[in-house]
C-alpha cells in the first residue's frame, strides 16, 4: 500500500508564513527604535556612516556637559570673588578714613573691630564650597579647606581673632576638555585669588660655587624644570626664567644666593622632585610641604603677603593708632589686593566667555549632527506604518488562504 504524506504543502505554507511574520517583526522593531537600520545588511554604507555620526555625537554631548559644568563653576568663582571685592572696597574706605589721624582711640578701635569682622568674612569666602561640596579656591585639593585660620588673642579686641591664614590648597591645575584635545582651565587657586603683593624669596646661602651633582628636577608653581649635572646657580636661574613659571630668578648681590620674585601677586610654590634636593641645597626650602605651600628655610628672606596679612596689619595698626602705617602700607596693600582680585576676576570672565561661546557652538553642532544622523538612519514613520499595514493584511490573507487550501490530515478524519 502506497503512503501519501501531506507534510510538503504544510511545510511550504509554514515557511512562507514565518517569513511574513519575520518581516512584520522587523518593521515593528524599526518603528519602536525609530531607525531603518537594525542590521548592517539593511544598508551597509548608511550603517557605517551612522556609526561614525553616533560616535561623534556622543563626544559632542560629553563636551557639552563639560562646558556646562565649567560655566557653572566659573559663575560660583566670580560670585565669591565679587563678594571679596566688595569687602576689600570697604576695607580700603576704612584705611582712608583711619589714615586721617583725627579720630580718637575709641573711634580707631571701632574701625578695627569692623576690619576684624570683615577679615573673618574674607576667610569664609576663601574657604567657600560649591554645591557639590568641593572647595572653590583649593585648586587640585578640591576637598581640602584652602586656608587654615589660626586665631589668637589680640589686644584691644574681645575674644579670639584671626592672627594668621595658612594656605593648604594646591595649584590650579584642573582642566576640562571642551573640544577634541582642547582644554579649559577651571580653577583660580586661593594662593592666587587672595594674594596682595608680589612675593620675593631670597636665599642666604652663598651659591657662587654651587653645582648640581646629578640630574634632577624642581617644580616652581607646578612647572617642572629639568636640571643636569654641572649646572651652576646662574644656569639654574636662566632655566627658571626660560620656563613657563610666573617668576623671575636672579642672583642676589648681597647673599650671592638664588632669589625668586613673582611676576604677579601670588603665592610662590617650590618643590624638589622625588630624589632631588636642589632647592634644599640652595637654602630656599627645608623640605617638601604636604600642604601646597613651600616649607621655607628659616634663613631665607620671604616677603609679599596675602590679602589676609594686609588686612590683619591694617586692623592692628588701627588698634595702635598708627595712622602713618594705615595710610601707607595699609592703604597701599588694599590697593594691591583690589588690583589682584580684579585681575583674577578678569581671567575668570575671559574663561567664562570662552566656554559660553564653545557651549553655544556645541549645541548648534549637536543639532546639525542629529539631523545628519536622522537622514542616514532615521525612519519615515508614515511609510513604515503603511508598509506595516500592508504586511499585516497580506499575512492575514495568507492565513485564511492556507486554511482553505491545505489538504485534510488524518486528524481531521479522527474527529
Amino acid at each position: 500500500m502506497e503512503r501519501i504524506s501531506t507534510n510538503m504543502p504544510n511545510d511550504d505554507v509554514q515557511y512562507y508564513l514565518r517569513r511574513k511574520e519575520q518581516g512584520i517583526a522587523s518593521i515593528q522593531a524599526k518603528i519602536a527604535n525609530q531607525t531603518r537600520i537594525r542590521e548592517l545588511a539593511d544598508d551597509p554604507l548608511a550603517a557605517s556612516h551612522a556609526v561614525r555620526y553616533s560616535s561623534y555625537l556622543t563626544r559632542l554631548e560629553r563636551f557639552e556637559t563639560n562646558t556646562q559644568r565649567a560655566r557653572e563653576h566659573y559663575k560660583h568663582v566670580d560670585d565669591h570673588m565679587g563678594q571679596a571685592n566688595d569687602i576689600l572696597q570697604r576695607l580700603r574706605e576704612l584705611a582712608v578714613q583711619g589714615a586721617n589721624g583725627i579720630y580718637t582711640a575709641e573711634d580707631n578701635r571701632a574701625m578695627a573691630v569692623e576690619v576684624n569682622e570683615l577679615v573673618k568674612e574674607l576667610g569664609t569666602i576663601a574657604n567657600a564650597t560649591s554645591p557639590d561640596g568641593s572647595y572653590i579656591f583649593a585648586g587640585d585639593k578640591s576637598f581640602t579647606a584652602p586656608f587654615r585660620i589660626v586665631e589668637g588673642t589680640v589686644n584691644g579686641l574681645d575674644g579670639p581673632a584671626p592672627v594668621e591664614f595658612e594656605y593648604r590648597g594646591a595649584g590650579a591645575h584642573r582642566r576640562t576638555e571642551i573640544t577634541d584635545r582642547t582644554y579649559a582651565d577651571l580653577d583660580i587657586a586661593g594662593g592666587h585669588a587672595f594674594w596682595a603683593e608680589r612675593m620675593q624669596a631670597i636665599s642666604s646661602f652663598d651659591a657662587s660655587t654651587y653645582q648640581v651633582q646629578e640630574n634632577a628636577a624642581i617644580f616652581i608653581d607646578g612647572v617642572e624644570i629639568q636640571l643636569h649635572v654641572g649646572d651652576n646657580v646662574r644656569t639654574i636661574a636662566a632655566k627658571i626664567n626660560d620656563s613657563a613659571a610666573p617668576v623671575k630668578a636672579y642672583i642676589d648681590r648681597d647673599t650671592q644666593g638664588l632669589a625668586l620674585e613673582g611676576l604677579d601677586a601670588h603665592l610662590i610654590t617650590l618643590e624638589d622632585a622625588e630624589g632631588s634636593q636642589v632647592l634644599r641645597d640652595l637654602g630656599l626650602i627645608r623640605g617638601n610641604s604636604l600642604q601646597g605651600a613651600p616649607n621655607w628655610d628659616p634663613s631665607a628672606q620671604i616677603s609679599g603677603g596675602s590679602i589676609f596679612e594686609v588686612a590683619i596689619g591694617l586692623r592692628d595698626a588701627l588698634l595702635r593708632g598708627d595712622s602713618a602705617y594705615v595710610g601707607g602700607q595699609g592703604l597701599g596693600g588694599m590697593d594691591q589686593a583690589l588690583a589682584n582680585v580684579n585681575a583674577r576676576r578678569a581671567v575668570v570672565g575671559s574663561r567664562q566667555e570662552r566656554v559660553e561661546s564653545t557651549w553655544s557652538r556645541l549645541n548648534r553642532e549637536i543639532q546639525d549632527v542629529n539631523e545628519t544622523l536622522s537622514r542616514e538612519a532615521g525612519l519615515d514613520l508614515a511609510s513604515a506604518a503603511m508598509e506595516f499595514g500592508m504586511m499585516d493584511m497580506s499575512h492575514k490573507a495568507a492565513l485564511q488562504t492556507a486554511a482553505r487550501i491545505l489538504p485534510q490530515t488524518l486528524l481531521d478524519f479522527l474527529r
